[in-house]
């Protein structure tokens, strides 16, 4: 079970960036999402859809992320317009997956003001 973030980068305030996802599995009908970690913070959930096709985001991403599935490429994306600087951090993908959680390795976005 692999999964692998890819998208991040560094933009300025305002800017835009599309993460993805890649999973080694099947992601039709599992929950997935997105969290992020910034230095000294706790991780914490940024956007899940289920596999039903429910989302759920924080409200401090609402209205500028959206994340989605793609089921034939196996790929969940988090496209992240209007970034502010408190929106730095490494992101992280996670799959459900038979009742255990699997994580994929982080990608970096920051954001300069």
């Amino acid at each position: 079970v692999q999964l692998q973030a890819s998208g991040g980068g560094l933009v300025q305030a305002g800017g835009s960036l599309r993460l993805s996802c890649a999973a080694s599995f099947t992601v039709f009908g599992r929950n997935v999402g997105w969290y992020r970690q910034a230095p000294g913070n706790e991780r914490e959930m940024v956007a899940t859809i289920t596999g039903g096709g429910s989302t759920t985001y924080a409200d401090s991403v609402k209205g500028r992320f959206t994340v989605s599935r793609d089921n034939a490429k196996n790929m969940v994306n988090l496209q992240m317009n209007s970034l502010k600087p408190e929106d730095t951090a490494v992101y992280l993908c996670k799959a459900s997956l038979l009742g255990k959680d699997y994580w994929g390795k982080g990608t970096q976005v920051t954001v300069s003001s």
